[in-house]
């Protein structure tokens, strides 16, 4: 059974107290070194963090010393009802600054709002005054990742890092799946429509728009993922982005495919061709926003191709 803040014995919040501590030291030194090759600034400020934390930790253990001696019980945040759970954010692949900095936000105002807590219960001295202590210097860390915000801008290493990190972002996530979104929304527009125009069968149309997607999707997706293995490149895991590929492949077709579940062929027909130029829309709206290709460019480029795919499948369906 979980045990509320107040529920803990001065010696609890104190093991607790250490094991946090640890934990957060362990977890600025693990993002430290995870960005530290792309962004030096904010890794060595991680650093200084994580070596604050370690100072903490050397302070509570002195202090549950001199009160309990050596032993001290194993008691985490998961075994205290009223802390948030965390996302393991550190294991993910793609580890962007920015969700570093709202991680370190989040982690040091849940470790200040504890140490409130517990000093509010504490009844021995010594324990009421580190917690009060602790409480304040993790309030001064919570204003030094503000702090590192703002010198960073001014130095402009805030906007080198965020344009590295948007570099990643569209070498690794944007480009594979954009790829995918183009071709599983016009490569399928011929076979779909084809199959439409050939059976007048909405049925037909959808069970040729099903399969050609999600072939095209795992086509695709093996086909990213073993093209390059991103370590040249520097466009990430191969199978992240062979994942990201091959599912907006598949819902590139499945798009205009859905509608030829509406059993009437005419009105399922007029529902898959508007749904055909909203997606060609939408693919012409992410080339302009992350392929710094010209609107109307792209909108052009796009919707001329998809026509001719179109154009493409009806007339062999009619044939």
């Amino acid at each position: 059974m979980l045990k509320s803040i107040k529920e803990l014995t001065a010696q609890e919040a104190l093991a607790l107290a250490i094991a946090a501590e640890e934990e957060d030291g362990r977890i600025y030194s693990d993002f430290a070194h995870r960005i530290a090759p792309e962004f030096p600034d904010t890794a060595k400020a991680l650093m200084v963090m994580h070596d604050e934390e370690n100072d903490h930790r050397q302070r509570l253990l002195e202090i549950y010393k001199k009160l309990y001696g050596d032993h001290i019980p194993l008691i985490r945040r998961e075994h205290v009802r009223g802390f948030i759970a965390r996302k393991p954010i550190w294991l993910q692949n793609i580890l962007t600054v920015s969700m570093i900095r709202r991680e370190v936000e989040l982690m040091e105002q849940q470790a200040r709002t504890f140490y409130l807590a517990a000093a509010a219960e504490a009844t021995n001295t010594d324990v009421r005054k580190i917690f009060g202590d602790l409480a304040a210097e993790e309030g001064k860390h919570y204003d030094l990742a503000e702090t590192m915000r703002e010198s960073q801008r001014s130095s402009g290493a805030l906007e080198k890092e965020d344009a590295s990190e948007r570099k990643a972002f569209v070498l690794q996530i944007v480009q594979p799946g954009l790829a995918g979104l183009m071709d599983g929304s016009v490569s399928t527009l011929a076979p779909v429509f084809a199959a439409a125009t050939a059976s007048q069968s909405s049925h037909d149309a959808f069970v040729v728009g099903m399969a050609a997607s999600v072939g095209a999707g795992i086509s695709m997706g093996l086909t990213e993922a073993l093209s390059d293995d991103g370590v040249l490149s520097g466009r990430g895991h191969p199978w992240l982005r062979g994942w990201v590929c091959g599912l907006m492949t598949t819902l590139g077709g499945v798009g205009h495919t859905v509608p030829f579940l509406i059993h009437d062929y005419h009105l399922a027909l007029w529902v898959a061709i508007a749904v055909v130029l909203v997606e060609l829309g939408i693919i012409a709206w992410i080339r302009h926003r992350y392929m710094d290709t010209p609107l109307l460019q792209a909108m052009f480029q796009i919707v001329v191709g998809g026509i001719l795919v179109f154009l493409a499948g009806i007339l062999i369906g009619g044939a």
